[in-house]
């Protein structure tokens, strides 16, 4: 599709179901949209403002949505493979059905969030806040937690890899040996 908007304010547009492609938004603003069940491709979202919008079982593929903030969204089962979501903000968003994987979250601001049961596989966390964050029953493998304070942070239940293990000891300052 390959439209390009820049600073726009999109308001209470029905994108059910849509395919947006190859497409830009720079500083725009969404407010009450809904993208249910859209597929996203190849899009980019920089420095955008999702408002009360509803991404229930959409499905992004190697978008881009560089510092963009959700505010009051509902991102049930919302599916994010590949691109860039560094400087998101996510603070106290319910992320308990998504699913993402392989996806940069350097700097995401996910403080408060609530992830019991998400999927984020493969996924850079590296600067990350996720601070009173609730990651019980979380698929956390592949990750990179080196952000993770496990005093600061919910991790009950989560599923992580034995390198993982050792990063969050080594953020307790304990020293892992071999034996």
């Amino acid at each position: 599709m390959g439209l390009r908007y820049e600073m726009a304010a999109i308001q209470e547009v029905d994108l059910c179901e849509a395919l947006l492609e190859s497409c830009v938004f720079d500083a725009c603003t969404f407010t009450a949209v809904r993208f249910n069940c859209a597929s996203l491709v190849d899009s980019t979202f920089r420095d955008c403002r999702f408002a009360g919008c509803s991404w229930w079982d959409a499905s992004l593929t190697n978008c881009a949505l560089i510092a963009s903030v959700f505010d009051r969204c509902d991102l049930s089962g919302l599916e994010v493979e590949g691109g860039d979501w560094s400087d998101v903000e996510l603070a106290g968003a319910d992320l308990g059905t998504a699913d993402f994987a392989r996806v940069l979250m350097r700097g995401a601001n996910l403080s408060g969030a609530r992830c019991q049961g998400a999927v984020l596989r493969e996924v850079d966390l590296s600067g990350a806040s996720v601070r009173k964050a609730d990651f019980t029953r979380a698929d956390l493998r592949g990750s990179v937690l080196t952000a993770f304070d496990p005093r600061d942070v919910e991790l009950r239940e989560a599923i992580i890899t034995a390198d993982q293990g050792v990063d969050i000891a080594m953020s307790l300052n304990m020293s892992v040996r071999a034996s």
